[in-house]
């Protein structure tokens, strides 16, 4: 299989088992779209070859979206990812919100890909979960693992708030936190705090990696 051939080797700080999670969170996390039953096909296989905990939690998330009408799922989607702050993907809204800060932070996320010899994505910001989690997977296992744990705690934010949200996508970022250190009290309680205040606010701009998943949207709904 293509990605399983991608990913065989595994640097030191990322298991391969890592490298199939995040690519197949990678893929539950796109937005469903009418490819939507050929990666959960291509999960299944990935998940094939993933133990424990990370699988159940997988699999969860993909029995949910396999039983659910095409105008149901996206419909969810769009209602969980983009009309509710708390549960956004992208990373750099919990540490830079609406400010010129972001603009910057979203930069550093596009010299890490280039630097991995990947360009960032056309469609889609650098720091949006599904695609830092295939550069992970697929690119750069060191650099992207590194973005992962440096981005832990909007991750942990995100998470909760699909959990109180009853949302499906809950299982999948609980897959992906399967494969990170444990959140320290001090990033648990700025979790908290994140999810009470919200981010900062001010204005920004954005930045085109070739991806697998496909844009939440088209460039025009921006």
């Amino acid at each position: 299989m293509r990605l399983l051939s991608r990913v065989r080797s595994s640097p030191a700080g990322a298991s391969l088992q890592d490298r199939l999670v995040w690519q197949a969170a990678s893929l539950l996390l796109a937005y469903p779209d009418e490819a939507l039953q050929q990666r959960l096909d291509t999960v299944e296989q990935l998940r094939a070859h993933v133990s424990g905990r990370a699988a159940d939690l997988l699999g969860r998330t993909m029995a949910a979206l396999r039983g659910a009408a095409p105008m149901d799922a996206a419909t969810a989607y769009v209602d969980v990812f983009d009309l509710r702050r708390r549960s956004t993907m992208y990373l750099t809204y919990w540490t830079g919100g609406d400010t010129r800060n972001r603009g910057s932070e979203i930069l550093a996320f596009a010299q890490v890909y280039r630097a991995a010899g990947a360009e960032p994505p056309v469609g889609e910001t650098p720091d949006h979960l599904p695609v830092v989690l295939e550069f992970a997977a697929t690119v750069d296992p060191v650099a992207g693992r590194r973005l992962l744990v440096e981005h832990r705690v909007p991750i942990d934010v995100l998470r909760e708030a699909l959990t109180e949200a009853g949302s499906p996508y809950a299982h999948t970022v609980e897959a992906v936190c399967e494969t990170l250190p444990p959140a320290s009290d001090q990033e648990l309680r700025r979790a908290e705090r994140l999810a009470q205040a919200g981010p900062p606010a001010e204005a920004i701009g954005l930045q085109p990696f070739t991806l697998t998943v496909p844009p939440r949207r088209d460039e025009g709904d921006r």
